[in-house]
């Protein structure tokens, strides 16, 4: 609990200096509010955003290798940090700009290896399903148990990925030619969540099943 307790510290305080960022860009970018379509940033600030992002995803992971042992308990801890730090991003943004004004308005997610879009619901759940994942694994430990996922929680994981990962960047018309977005594709955020959430539950099965083998042996 100490740790997570640091880790809730550390991605609170980072979502404050990410929203902070995001403040000073949208007022320099979109000073009458931020609406898409979206307006192209200079060249020099474009390779800026991306290092920062870089930067951001490599503090999450430095975080999480200093807080756990072994390598799943390790990726326990990234996945609690990452899915607190978006959650606390947006709402740091409502309590700075009063934005989002609702979970449907649409934002910026990412900008590697393309920009991603969407609504701000499609973040804050897949954060809610990462801390959520997080936790869990952080249990079975504490549990006594080894976390082992199965070959099938690997595909199911990546199958979901690709499949969330393709809502967010599939409207390069949008990201990279200043149109409107096109409608978001929230049949295909809810298939990855519930192959994610399918995919735990092979992945604790497994776990259960190996650790009873062994103490049988």
């Amino acid at each position: 609990m100490r740790k997570v307790f640091w880790i809730l510290v550390f991605s609170i305080s980072m979502a404050f200096v990410e929203a902070g960022v995001v403040v000073y860009l949208r007022d320099l970018y979109y000073p009458e509010g931020f609406a898409f379509p979206l307006k192209m940033i200079t060249e020099r600030n474009l390779i800026v955003e991306i290092g920062r992002e870089a930067a951001t995803i490599l503090m999450l992971i430095s975080v999480a290798a200093l807080s756990g042992n072994r390598f799943w308990e390790k990726f326990s801890y990234l996945l609690i940090c990452f899915g607190i730090w978006d959650i606390c991003y947006y709402l740091w943004l409502k309590l700075a700009i009063g934005w989002p004004s609702s979970l449907l308005d649409w934002d910026i997610l990412f900008l590697i290896p393309l920009p991603w879009i969407g609504p701000v619901i499609a973040p804050v759940t897949i954060s809610i399903v990462m801390i959520s994942t997080g936790l869990f694994i952080i249990y079975l430990y504490k549990r006594g148990y080894d976390f082992r996922p199965s070959s099938l929680t690997w595909v199911l994981a990546v199958i979901g990925t690709l499949v969330i990962l393709y809502s967010f960047m599939r409207d390069t018309g949008a990201t990279l030619h200043e149109h409107m977005p096109l409608p978001y594709r929230y049949d295909a955020l809810i298939a990855g969540e519930i192959l994610y959430l399918v995919a735990i539950f092979f992945a604790w099965r497994n776990t259960v099943d190996e650790c009873g083998s062994r103490e049988q042996r």
